[in-house]
């Protein structure tokens, strides 16, 4: 089965627990996104909400990835609020549900933000990921490269500091 794109979905009651369950379930097996297993929707809601708010009241916009009528990978573009950062985005929250790790929707969905960007002019798009943890080397085969990395920025637990590594694809040449 493929994915289905939708850009900038409303965000319904429905949808918003559906994100959150997903969110829940990709830091439960061991995902970067923002939080340290194990977690419960309680833990979650509140950043889920903040990502949200930025999401309906602009600038930040919402891709989902559905399969059937299903969100299984999700991705936020965040808009540089700063004038001298518009040329670019950062992706965050990008996350696949587990139980369809792969069938490429990763892939699918990088690909999908890559063409999104292509038609919005934007000269790149950037995302940061969590050291340790191989995120790089997936990023790396979609023609993202290491920029930067911040030793040790993040602590997921004491005695376990993470590097914050920066990943960045140029989007003025050709599509990979």
């Amino acid at each position: 089965m493929s994915l289905r794109f939708v850009l900038d979905p409303e965000l319904t009651p429905a949808l918003r627990a559906q994100i959150v369950a997903l969110w829940v379930d990709v830091t439960n097996a061991g995902g970067a996104v923002g939080f340290v297993a194990p977690v419960a929707a309680a833990e979650v809601r509140p950043m889920a909400e903040a990502a949200f708010a930025e999401i309906a009241d602009g600038p930040d916009r919402l891709l989902v990835g559905y399969e059937g009528d299903r969100p299984v990978a999700i991705l936020i573009f965040c808009d540089n609020r700063f004038h001298l950062k518009r040329h670019y985005q950062v992706l965050k929250r990008v996350m696949v549900h587990p139980d369809t790790q792969g069938r490429g929707y990763g892939v699918a969905l990088m690909r999908e933000a890559e063409r999104l960007g292509r038609e919005w002019g934007l000269a790149a798009l950037h995302v940061t990921v969590r050291g340790g943890l191989g995120l790089e080397s997936f990023y790396d085969r979609l023609g993202y490269r290491e920029v930067g990395r911040l030793p040790g920025a993040l602590r997921l637990a004491p005695g376990d500091d993470r590097d914050e590594i920066f990943m960045w694809l140029d989007l003025d040449g050709p599509a990979a």
